[in-house]
C-alpha cells in the first residue's frame, strides 16, 4: 500500500464515517453498524475502493490493545483476583454450552465433524470489542457490572488462545504440551515482570516528570505496547498484555488523566477495526451459506443471554444484573474471526464453514448491539436517557 493509497483509503473511512455515522443518528441508530456498512460498501466485495485490507487490519488491531489497557486501569488487581475466582466457573460452563450449541447446528446442516467443532469452538466466546465499546467508562467501570464484564472476557480470551494452540497442533500433527505449559507459566511470569517494572522503573519516572504531560502521553503508550508486545513475544495475545500493563498502573494516582488522554487515540483506532471488519467480508460467498449462518446467529442472540442470566444467579448476583450482563456478552467473538482463519489457513476446514461463522458473527454483532443500546447505558446509545460516556 502507497502513501498515496494510504491517505485515500484514510480520507474514505473517516470522511465515509462521518456521513454514514450523521445518517445513522438521523435514523437513531447505533455508530457501530454504519462503520461497518461502510466497510462492505467501499471494500473489496463491494465497489472496491480499498482494495487491500491487511495493513488496515493490523492497524486497527492497535485500537482493540488501547482498549484493553484503559479498561486495566479501572480494575485495581485484588479486585481482578477476586473477579476471577468469583466468575471461573460462570465461564467454562457457558462456553461449554455455547461450543456445544455451534456444533449441533452444524451438524443439523450436516457439516462434517472437524468443521462442526470448530464453528463450535467459534461459538463459545463472547466479543471483547463489542461487549468492552458498549460499557460506559465512567460509570459502568467502576461498578459490578462492568467487572464481571470484564473478568468473564478476559478467561474467554485465556481459553481462546488454548483453542488457537490446539488448532495450531492439529495442523503440525504433533502433540503442543509444551506450548500449553508454557502457556501456563507466561501470564504468572508476565505480571511479576510488568509489577516489577512498574514499582521500580516506571513510578520513578512519573513520579519525577508528571508535570510534563506530552511526556507522561508519550510514556503510557510505550509502556502500553511494550508489554502488550513482550505477551506476544511469550505466546499470549498483544490484548491480555494491554491489559496486565493497564493493572498494573491502576493505582497510579495518574491513571485517570492517562485514561482520559488515550480515548480520542483509542476511538481513531477503533473506527478503524470495525470498518475493516466490514470490509473483509465477502458478501457473495457468505450468500451460499445464509441459513445456517443465520439460524446460528439467532440462536446465540437468544439463547446467550439466557445462559448468562442462568449462570450468574447461580453465583448469587442479582436477576437484573445478570440478565444486563447477559445481553452485554450475547453476540460471537472477533476471535471466532481469528479461529477460522487460522483452521482456513491450515487447511483443516472448508472455505463455506469460514463463511458460515463470519456471516454469524457479523449479524450477532449488529443484533447485540441494537439490543444493548436500546436497552442499557452506552456511549453510543440513541437515547439521551441511555448515553453514558
Amino acid at each position: 500500500m502507497t502513501s498515496e493509497s494510504i491517505v485515500f483509503t484514510i480520507f474514505l473511512i473517516f470522511t465515509g464515517a462521518a456521513v454514514l455515522a450523521s445518517v445513522a443518528l438521523l435514523a437513531r441508530q447505533a455508530l457501530l453498524i454504519a462503520y461497518i456498512v461502510l466497510g462492505v460498501l467501499v471494500g473489496p466485495a463491494g465497489f472496491g475502493l480499498v482494495a487491500d485490507t491487511a495493513l488496515l487490519r493490523d492497524m486497527a488491531h492497535v485500537g482493540i490493545i488501547f482498549l484493553l489497557f484503559l479498561l486495566g486501569l479501572n480494575l485495581h488487581p485484588q479486585k481482578l483476583v477476586q473477579l476471577f475466582r468469583q466468575t471461573l466457573i460462570v465461564t467454562l460452563a457457558s462456553s461449554a454450552a455455547f461450543a456445544a450449541l455451534g456444533y449441533a447446528v452444524a451438524r443439523l446442516f450436516g457439516i462434517g465433524g472437524g468443521d462442526a467443532v470448530v464453528i463450535g469452538i467459534a461459538t463459545a466466546f463472547s466479543s471483547t470489542i463489542i461487549g468492552l465499546k458498549l460499557i460506559p467508562t465512567t460509570v459502568l467501570h467502576h461498578r459490578h457490572t462492568g467487572e464481571v464484564i470484564i473478568s468473564v472476557l478476559l478467561l474467554q480470551d485465556l481459553i481462546a488462545i488454548v483453542a488457537l494452540l490446539g488448532l495450531h497442533g492439529s495442523a503440525g500433527g504433533a502433540a503442543q504440551a509444551a506450548d500449553v505449559l508454557w502457556l501456563a507459566l507466561a501470564l504468572p511470569l508476565l505480571a511479576a515482570g510488568a509489577y516489577l517494572v512498574e514499582r521500580y522503573v516506571l513510578m520513578g519516572l512519573i513520579r519525577r516528570f508528571d508535570r510534563i504531560q506530552e511526556y507522561l502521553f508519550l510514556l503510557a503508550i510505550g509502556w502500553c505496547l511494550g508489554v502488550a508486545q513482550a505477551a506476544h513475544s511469550m505466546g499470549l495475545s498483544y490484548e491480555i498484555g494491554a491489559f496486565i500493563a493497564g493493572v498494573a498502573v491502576a493505582a497510579s494516582p495518574v491513571s485517570r488523566f492517562i485514561a482520559e488522554s488515550l480515548k480520542p487515540l483509542r476511538d481513531f483506532f477503533l473506527v478503524m477495526f470495525f470498518f475493516t471488519l466490514g470490509a473483509a467480508f465477502d458478501v457473495r460467498a457468505a450468500a451460499a451459506v445464509v441459513l445456517p449462518a443465520v439460524l446460528l446467529a439467532g440462536l446465540a442472540l437468544s439463547v446467550k443471554p439466557v445462559v448468562f442470566r442462568f449462570l450468574m444467579v447461580s453465583v448469587s448476583e442479582n436477576n437484573r444484573l445478570a440478565w444486563e450482563i447477559g445481553f452485554r456478552l450475547g453476540q460471537m467473538s472477533e476471535f471466532a474471526l481469528l479461529i477460522v482463519f487460522y483452521a482456513s489457513e491450515a487447511e483443516l476446514i472448508a472455505a463455506s464453514t469460514a463463511y458460515v461463522v463470519q456471516l454469524a458473527t457479523m449479524l450477532t454483532f449488529i443484533g447485540s448491539t441494537y439490543l444493548v443500546v436500546l436497552r442499557y447505558p452506552t456511549p453510543i446509545a440513541v437515547s439521551e436517557r441511555l448515553r453514558r460516556d
